[in-house]
C-alpha cells in the first residue's frame, strides 16, 4: 500500500510529505521511501497562523478562516506529492495543524489540529485519514507523542541486541521515546526545542525570520546563567511521563514573563544562545535519566549546529546518531511516521503506544474522509504489527 503522510509540526513552518510504500513480509514491515519534501506555507498564511496561536485571543471565524486555508494548503501539498510518487497512492494520512493542545493539572483533556481533509480529498481523489490523536485522548491519554508507533520499531534491533535505546525529535517541541529490553516504551514531551527560539527571533525581526537558520546566531551570544536557571525551574520539566506540551506554554510570552522576573533584557544573540542551551540542558537531563546506550535524533533541531554539538557533549559518552543512520531523513520523520499510522488505520491496527501516551489501551487512530467519487474499501484487517521495520530511502 502506497500512503502519503504529511503534517506540519509545532514549528508552523511548512508541510512535511512523505510518500511510503508500505509492504508486510512475513513480521517484517518493509517502508519504501519514494517521495519525500517540504512545501513552506504563504508568509500571509504563516503570519495569520502565528497571530492566532495562544495566547492571542481568536474567535470561530479565524478557526473557520484558518481551517479552510490551512487545508487548500495541505491540498495543494498532497496533490504535488501524488503526482511526484512513482506509482498511484491509496491513501493520504494528514495530521494538519495543531493549534491549540489542552493540557490543565497534567492532563490532556482535549487537542485541536486545523486543515479540513475535504480539501485533500477533494484534491487528491483518495480517502485521507485525519483527526489521529483524538481517539486516544478519549481513552484517557495526551494523543501525544504518537511518533512511538515508529520509533519503537526503528529501536527495535538495537534492544533486541540488549541496548537501552533513545529516540529523539527535535522540533517546536522536544520529545523522547525510550526502548528498553523486557518493558514497554516510554515517550513524553521534554519541553521547548524549537518553539521559544523561534518565538523570539520572528518577533525581533519582525516575522523576517522565523528560526536561527544553522545556529548562527546562537553562535554569535553568550549563555545568561541567571535567566538559564530561571527557565530550568519551570515545575513542567519536573512532571513524570506521561506528559505533553506545547506553544500554549512555550511562547513569546513565556520568554518576556522570564524577561521580567530575572530583571534583565539580553541582546538577541544571548537570548538565542541562553534559550539554545535550555534545549540542550532539559534534553541532556531526559537522556542521562533514562540511562541511554542508543540515542537517534531528528527534526529540524538537528540542522542547528550550536544545538547538536552541545547536546553531543552533554550526553556523552551516549553516542548521538541522526535518524539517517536508519535510513529515516531526520527532517522527514514525522510525515513517515503520519504515514505508518494512516496505513496502521487501514489494516486496523492501533497507532498509539499506549505506555507512551497513557490511554487506557490500544486505539485505531483517526476518521476517514472518503474519496470523492465513492466509499472507502480498506484492505484485510492485520492481527498485529509485525516486530521489524526496514526502511528504505529511495530519494537519494
Amino acid at each position: 500500500m502506497r500512503v502519503l503522510g504529511m503534517i506540519s509540526g509545532t514549528s508552523h513552518d511548512g508541510i512535511d510529505v512523505a510518500v511510503v510504500d508500505l509492504d508486510v513480509e512475513g513480521e517484517t514491515l518493509r517502508a519504501r521511501l519514494e517521495h519525500t519534501g517540504t512545501v513552506p506555507y504563504e508568509p500571509a498564511l504563516r503570519r495569520r497562523l502565528a497571530g492566532a496561536l495562544p495566547p492571542a485571543p481568536v474567535g470561530f471565524d479565524v478557526v473557520c478562516e484558518l481551517d479552510t486555508s490551512i487545508g487548500r494548503a495541505f491540498a495543494a501539498a498532497a496533490r504535488s506529492a501524488v503526482a511526484a510518487a512513482p506509482g498511484p497512492v491509496d491513501l493520504v494520512c494528514s495530521h494538519g495543524q495543531t493549534v491549540f493542545h489542552w493540557v490543565e493539572g497534567g492532563e490532556a483533556l482535549g487537542t485541536l489540529q486545523l486543515g479540513q481533509p475535504a480539501w485533500v480529498a477533494e484534491a487528491t481523489g483518495r480517502p485521507v485519514v485525519s483527526d489521529v490523536r483524538a481517539a486516544d485522548l478519549a481513552a484517557g491519554g495526551h494523543g501525544a507523542p504518537l511518533v512511538p508507533v515508529l520509533d519503537r520499531l526503528l529501536l527495535a534491533e538495537a534492544v533486541a541486541d540488549g541496548r537501552r535505546a533513545g529516540a529523539l525529535n527535535l522540533g517546536g517541541i522536544a520529545n523522547l521515546t525510550v526502548c528498553a529490553p523486557g518493558t514497554e516504551p516510554v515517550a513524553w514531551d521534554i519541553g521547548p526545542a524549537g518553539a521559544l527560539v523561534d518565538a523570539v527571533v520572528s518577533a525581533a525581526t519582525d516575522g523576517g525570520s522565523a528560526f536561527d537558520d544553522g545556529g548562527r546566531l546562537a553562535a554569535a551570544g553568550s549563555v545568561q546563567e541567571p535567566l538559564l536557571e530561571h527557565l530550568l525551574d519551570d515545575p513542567y520539566y519536573a512532571l513524570p511521563p506521561p506528559k505533553s506540551t506545547g506553544k500554549e506554554l512555550f511562547h513569546l510570552g513565556y520568554v518576556e514573563a522570564a524577561l521580567d522576573a530575572v530583571g534583565t533584557r539580553p541582546e538577541l544573540p544571548d537570548l538565542v544562545a541562553t534559550l539554545t542551551e535550555l534545549t540542550a540542558r532539559t534534553v541532556a537531563r531526559a537522556v542521562s535519566d533514562a540511562r541511554l546506550d542508543v540515542l537517534v535524533a531528528s527534526g529540524g533541531g538537528v540542522r542547528n549546529r550550536v544545538l547538536h554539538a552541545r547536546l553531543a557533549e552533554l550526553v556523552a559518552p551516549t553516542p548521538l546518531r541522526p535518524s539517517d543512520d536508519l535510513g529515516v531523513p531526520a527532517g522527514e520523520k514525522e510525515a513517515l511516521a503520519f504515514a505508518l499510522i494512516g496505513w496502521a488505520t487501514a489494516h486496523g491496527l492501533p497507532g498509539n503506544v499506549p505506555s507512551c501516551t497513557g490511554a487506557d489501551g490500544p486505539r485505531v487512530l483517526g476518521r476517514v474522509t472518503p474519496a470523492p467519487t465513492g466509499g472507502w474499501l480498506p484492505p484485510a484487517p492485520l492481527a498485529g504489527w509485525p516486530s521489524r521495520l526496514v526502511v528504505e530511502d529511495a530519494t537519494r
